[in-house]
């Protein structure tokens, strides 16, 4: 008995690593591994989308997205959404932006000189950067 025991395992070692030849020969196939899917999709997700809307006011108010007020908008939109927020205000040295946090995108952006009333409705939160 303790020889077909050791023979199916045998067996099923073999399947396993049939399957796992399988598996990397299908993903080599494809031309990606899983890794640099994996990566690929969670920086998508952590990607940050700007509406029509927003691309417009940013252009016809002459906001200008460094690559590094880039990285602090989806850092704090990243914060916000750790904390449960919904639609935030977020603050910066030159703008203020709307951000719908659940989907990552900038609804609205205002330039110092449009800030001049100051009143944001709709929002749950607020971040200064």
């Amino acid at each position: 008995m303790r020889v077909n025991s050791f023979n199916s395992e045998v067996r099923l070692l073999d399947i396993v690593n049939k399957g796992k030849a399988d598996s990397t020969n299908r993903t080599r196939a494809n031309g990606k591994d899983f890794k640099k899917t994996f990566s690929e999709e969670l920086a998508q997700a952590k990607a940050l989308n700007f509406s029509k809307h927003a691309s417009q006011r940013l252009h016809s108010r002459g906001i200008e997205m460094s690559e590094e007020r880039l990285a602090r908008l989806s850092d704090a939109v990243s914060k916000a959404a750790d904390k449960g927020s919904k639609e935030s205000l977020i603050l910066d040295d030159d703008a203020a932006y709307v951000v719908s946090v659940p989907n990552r995108t900038v609804i609205t952006a205002f330039d110092r000189s449009n800030l001049q009333d100051g009143i944001f409705t709709s929002i749950d939160s607020a971040i200064i950067l």
